[in-house]
């Protein structure tokens, strides 16, 4: 199987719809990935197919669970997964911020390359960086506890807004040390198609947010 057919069929078990430009970009990414990733240390995946299920695919499923317009995707990396989400929504705007100039730089190139006219690269520690405007969704990927996260990117989302942390395996033993004020609405188990793995995602917004609906 080529890797775009495994891409594509994965997008077809994830019941997401994707363009053939889209397949073209996700695959154009991928190599990106692998030439930079000699130099700049990106990912520790160095073998294409498992970059379609690890990160591709990985990056994908947490698609349905998006809210809002304006996303940021802290500790960001190589790109993932904002540089995904953003070729699958081209209508939303994103921000990917990360303190690493290297993964900064490559992930800025990558959006030059792909013309991704819906990304903002932003090279700053998380609780510096401070926006023009506050974020409909602040998502992360094994960037921090769940604690850690929402101390840190509290100052980020807006009042409506939600924190959205992707996790491996069951994060249930971070639920109970959340900072006052915020509560877990949501937590789905992930089927990434291809990774034999666990995958959560865990939605968290603030406790009046509850109250006000």
């Amino acid at each position: 199987m080529s890797l775009k057919e495994q891409l594509s069929r994965g997008c077809e078990q994830l019941s997401i719809p994707v363009s053939e430009a889209q397949l073209e970009a996700l695959l154009h990414y991928q190599e990106m990935l692998l030439k930079w990733n000699k130099v700049y240390n990106l990912t520790a995946i160095t073998a294409p197919p498992k970059i379609i299920t690890h990160h591709l695919l990985d990056s994908l499923a947490v698609l349905p669970y998006l809210q809002g317009d304006h996303i940021i995707d802290v500790g960001c990396g190589g790109g993932l997964p904002g540089i995904i989400l953003a070729i699958m929504l081209p209508e939303k705007q994103f921000v990917l911020l990360d303190s690493n100039s290297k993964k900064t730089r490559f992930v800025k190139q990558v959006v030059i390359e792909l013309r991704l006219k819906n990304v903002a690269v932003e090279h700053s520690r998380v609780e510096k960086y401070q926006p023009e405007h506050p974020f409909d969704v602040v998502l992360s990927r094994a960037f921090a506890s769940l604690s850690d996260m929402l101390v840190w990117c509290a100052h980020l989302r807006n009042k409506s807004g939600i924190f959205l942390a992707m996790k491996g395996v069951n994060p249930q033993e971070e639920h109970e040390p959340l900072p006052d004020g915020f509560r877990i609405f949501e937590q789905h188990q992930l089927i990434v198609p291809g990774l034999n793995a666990e995958r959560h995602v865990v939605l968290i917004d603030s406790q009046d947010s509850n109250e006000q609906s």
